[in-house]
């Protein structure tokens, strides 16, 4: 085998390697000539005599050792320093003492521990440039739901692992919703809610119960959101059940709930798709907290609410008493999502009940 085809064949692979990992080639040829420089220099005495240049136009690689010309007394480390002899020996037949040669290694011949150890080293490169171009392209989508392809599932925990353009990221069980089933191959809408630095690199914390994602998700499904006609003010989620969201719009001619609802319901029905099910109470937002209020209580109806006379934010909301339950929600649910969207303390009665005490 040739050291022309040898050294196309390498350059071939190198190619295909940067092409499937998204890595520039210039930081690849770093860290490959690094991998040769560190494992070259253990077999001619760890010294700083050891050249690894790396032509890409050409499609060529050498690597050389410099190494001096000394009397043999003078010699202090065999593997780094040769007598006029010993260059004599290796072709230098024009050799005397004071040169400095340059000896060229093939790297196809390079010995076994040597070849393992730039491997070990080249992988270890490859790993950091997966990290650090995870990390850019993360910490440039952070708080954005992306799509993304699901790689692995543990058939265990049900953790995956995702990739999103060239990056990857580990999906914990924990973080998705109740009715996710996912298969490696498959096409999924995330969230980046967070990036985590750990050493200089940051890691993506990947989620579909966070609330910000069913913010994104009606940015992505809505014109009105995405133009800011339509403002989100607040979002409350139980994920994979239910979520409340309270809208609002800057033009009188635009009903920010009719805008997030879309034509025959398709806007909404779209982002429920994406959560698997999961209810979505759509609130208009008032500066009116009676109004705020009985609206986050939907579908209950509300006959009145009455804020606390000490100023705190806190309320008596008075519902007819067949609406007692719905006001209330299974479990708590309903008025427990009304008051985190609205960010008062909801107290809620029966009318009888309050009827029955002014008695």
């Amino acid at each position: 085998m040739s050291k022309e085809f040898i050294n196309k064949e390498f350059f071939d692979a190198l190619q295909q390697l940067v092409e499937e990992k998204g890595i520039p080639a210039d930081y690849m040829f770093e860290k490959i000539q690094a991998a040769i420089i560190s494992a070259t220099r253990n077999q001619f005495g760890n010294r700083e005599n050891v050249v690894c240049e790396i032509d890409p136009s050409e499609q060529s690689m050498r690597v050389y050792v410099r190494i001096p010309v000394m009397e043999e007394e003078e010699i202090e480390e065999p593997a780094a320093e040769w007598t006029v002899e010993q260059a004599k020996a290796h072709g230098f037949k024009n050799a005397k003492v004071g040169d400095e040669l340059e000896y060229n290694l093939d790297p196809m011949k390079f010995g076994r521990i040597v070849a393992q150890t730039a491997k070990s080293v080249i992988r270890q490169g490859i790993r950091e440039a997966e990290r650090e171009r995870a990390s850019q392209e993360f910490q440039s989508h952070n708080q954005e739901a992306l799509t993304a392809t699901v790689k692995d599932v543990n058939p265990e925990t049900l953790d995956c692992t995702i990739e999103i353009g060239h990056a990857t990221a580990f999906f914990p069980r924990a973080d998705q919703l109740p009715n996710d089933n996912f298969r490696p191959g498959q096409l999924i809408k995330v969230y980046v809610a967070s990036i985590t630095e750990n050493g200089g690199i940051g890691y993506a914390n990947i989620s579909r119960r966070h609330p910000g994602f069913v913010k994104r998700l009606f940015e992505m499904q809505v014109p009105e959101i995405y133009d800011g006609v339509v403002e989100i003010v607040s979002v409350s989620r139980e994920a994979g059940s239910r979520t409340k969201i309270a809208v609002k719009s800057k033009d009188e001619n635009v009903d920010p709930v009719g805008a997030c609802i879309g034509p025959r319901g398709q806007r909404v029905n779209d982002v429920i798709d994406i959560l698997c099910g999961e209810k979505i109470d759509i609130v208009p937002f008032s500066e009116d907290p009676g109004a705020y209020i009985s609206a986050a209580l939907a579908p209950a109806q509300v006959l009145a609410v009455e804020p606390d006379s000490e100023g705190a934010r806190a309320c008596r909301v008075i519902v007819p008493d067949n609406q007692l339950s719905l006001a209330i929600g299974n479990k708590g649910q309903n008025v427990r999502l009304a008051a985190k969207l609205t960010g008062w303390k909801i107290d809620i009665k029966a009318l009888s009940a309050v009827q029955a005490g002014q008695q």
